[in-house]
């Protein structure tokens, strides 16, 4: 059955999601995105990854700054939708929003709910060392991420995995996701989320990404791996920022000076930390593209200083 759809989102994560909405026959009588920002170094004003899908198929697009006021409420409700389907939309849905579409709002998201709520799902489950995450299709209510779960998928977390790689892989299931439940919605039941399970998925900061050698590597290595690719982990070298890009947790004795370098090989700079060795393996120094940690360390003589 095809439903009269308006799609809510605006970041690369829900073009995937819109594409297969579109590709499945379903009719996308609106998109709502957020509005132009500031991009690049020119700071020119950029539409969103939706939205410029959105224009290549010749569909109407619509980016209020917010669904609060009576005009957006009012303009929303003549698209006479069936339903509205969200994805990293970035406003909040009021309850006369999510009472318009005669089926309601459905929204995937990027966590087995009720895992990690709020805007950083994927980040925030690999820093905790979650073994998986996946995609939950849930009907909207008006708390956050509150809402009755409807269709679950399950995803690994695998070692090497990054916020990126992850993020990629939850696109696609999401995408399917919502085919899925589309076709199955009449027959799917609604299953509470137990309020006692929830994290909260805080909204990343630079701040944080700064690394503290004292800590273990197991967990500078998934804190590496959940900034990636942003805000970028980073320390301190010779006076300038030098991001981590990816990095391997070993096994190592203890060592008094945490952030000392003790160990270069073909495979990484090897560093020590709180408990355990950390092995860097690709680097960004200030000014510079990526590179492997050891092409970064051939000039250099690094055995035995410290990275702040």
């Amino acid at each position: 059955m095809a439903y009269r759809i308006i799609f809510a989102g605006t970041p690369v994560f829900s073009v995937a999601p819109l594409q297969a909405l579109l590709d499945e026959g379903h009719e996308i009588i609106a998109v709502y995105t957020q509005p132009d920002r500031p991009a690049g170094r020119g700071r020119k004003l950029t539409a969103s990854p939706v939205k410029q899908l959105a224009l290549q198929h010749g569909l109407p697009v619509f980016q209020p700054e917010s669904l609060k006021t009576a005009e957006a409420q009012a303009e929303l409700a003549k698209h006479n939708a069936d339903i509205m389907v969200v994805v990293a939309y970035g406003l909040i849905l009021p309850q006369a929003i999510l009472d318009t579409p005669k089926l309601g709002c459905l929204n995937i998201h990027a966590s087995l709910l009720p895992r990690w709520r709020g805007a950083a799902p994927i980040q925030r489950a690999i820093e905790a060392g979650d073994k998986e995450t996946g995609i939950t299709i849930m009907q909207m209510d008006a708390g956050l991420d509150t809402g009755a779960m409807l269709l679950k998928t399950h995803c690994p977390i695998l070692p090497h995995d990054t916020a990126e790689t992850l993020h990629d892989k939850l696109a696609t299931q999401g995408a399917q996701a919502i085919i899925d439940a589309l076709k199955q919605l009449k027959q799917l039941v609604a299953e509470k989320q137990d309020n006692n399970q929830a994290c909260y998925a805080a909204k990343l900061t630079k701040a944080e990404a700064k690394i503290d050698w004292n800590t273990s590597a197991e967990v500078i290595q998934r804190r590496i791996h959940a900034f990636n690719p942003w805000p970028m982990a980073f320390c301190e070298f010779e006076g300038q920022s030098l991001r981590i890009l990816n990095a391997q947790a070993l096994e190592g004795p203890a060592h008094n000076n945490a952030g000392e370098i003790i160990l270069l090989e073909k495979a990484g700079l090897d560093i020590a930390c709180g408990q355990g060795l950390l092995r860097i393996t690709q680097v960004q120094p200030a000014g510079k593209k990526p590179m492997s940690a050891y092409d970064f360390a051939l000039s250099r003589n690094l055995i035995g200083q410290v990275l702040q």
